[in-house]
């Protein structure tokens, strides 16, 4: 898992409830924007059947990923932490 977590350096590490997580904290000018590339994950999520954890607040979300079924972190969750970053950058 080291060398997917170099694949993705501004995620975090985190455990919650014995679980591993990527998580990142994106920012912006405002709720709108914040409220728009929430949509835009949801989307993503949508389309590959994979969805994170998302917290959408003024300027800011918080996007965390793991795998439910297998409760911890698989391959998969830093693609998608990847593919939300190129949302991001877009």
């Amino acid at each position: 898992m080291v060398h997917y977590q170099q694949q993705v350096p501004q995620w975090t590490l985190v455990e919650r409830d014995g679980i591993k997580r990527l998580e990142r904290v994106f920012t912006f000018k405002n709720f709108v924007e914040a409220l728009a590339f929430s949509n835009k994950v949801g989307e993503l999520a949508e389309q590959e059947g994979h969805h994170p954890a998302l917290l959408t607040e003024w300027g800011k979300v918080t996007v965390t990923w793991w795998t439910h079924a297998m409760k911890g972190l698989h391959k998969n969750d830093f693609v998608m932490a990847a593919r939300t970053d190129q949302l991001y950058a877009s």
